[in-house]
């Protein structure tokens, strides 16, 4: 009952593919409950879509201080990580309201605003994070806006004042324009982004 069902739906409701021999259908099952399946050559098969699984390999050491280092990376990446997501949702927030702001006056008077409410809401924390978590913030923010902070800091705050920041972070050997690479120089902390979100770290 159920595959004659689907058969019928996918033959008059809507359908995916280039060709009648291969297309999925949706439909809804006696129960009411959505269910899906794949017409191959005119025979109906159950399609179950499984949710997103996150593999990584047990991880071999070739000395304790390489072991060492990764579990420094862990503790640092777990400790900034939250912050670059709160960038991004509040770069999301603030783009939204920026967008009904229509005089510069008005935009710089916003910009001085949401500069004072992250100095007073998160200043002290920034403060005390290390050179090696600051860079590690860096490489993320860019991840989750998909800005460099270069690009966030002279958006707010103009391009004098990105090139003074920038100027600052490079005497303490950060680039606030480096670009988050995940399948090369950044892979390691990508992996442990990776854990966090799948939840095994």
């Amino acid at each position: 009952m159920l595959f004659s069902s689907l058969l019928v739906q996918g033959q008059n409701g809507p359908t995916s593919g280039d060709s009648n021999t291969h297309r999925q259908i949706r439909s809804e099952n006696e129960q009411g409950i959505e269910v899906f399946a794949q017409i191959v050559e005119g025979d109906t098969f159950p399609l179950k879509y499984l949710p997103y699984v996150t593999v990584v390999a047990d991880r071999k050491f070739r000395d304790p201080a390489e072991e060492r280092k990764w579990r420094r990376l862990k503790k640092n990446v777990k400790k900034v990580y939250p912050y670059a997501r709160l960038a991004a949702q509040k770069l999301e927030e603030y783009a939204d309201e920026l967008a009904s702001v229509e005089s510069e006056r008005e935009r710089k008077r916003y910009y001085k605003r949401i500069e004072n409410e992250l100095k007073e809401e998160y200043e002290g924390d920034m403060r005390d994070l290390t050179v090696t978590q600051g860079r590690i913030l860096i490489k993320l923010i860019d991840r989750e806006t998909g800005n460099t902070s270069y690009r966030v800091v002279k958006e707010f705050r103009g391009g004098l004042s990105a090139f003074f920041w920038q100027g600052l972070a490079r005497m303490f050997g950060q680039d606030l324009k480096s670009e988050y690479d995940p399948y090369g120089e950044d892979k390691d902390i990508e992996t442990v982004v990776q854990l966090i979100e799948s939840g095994n770290l």
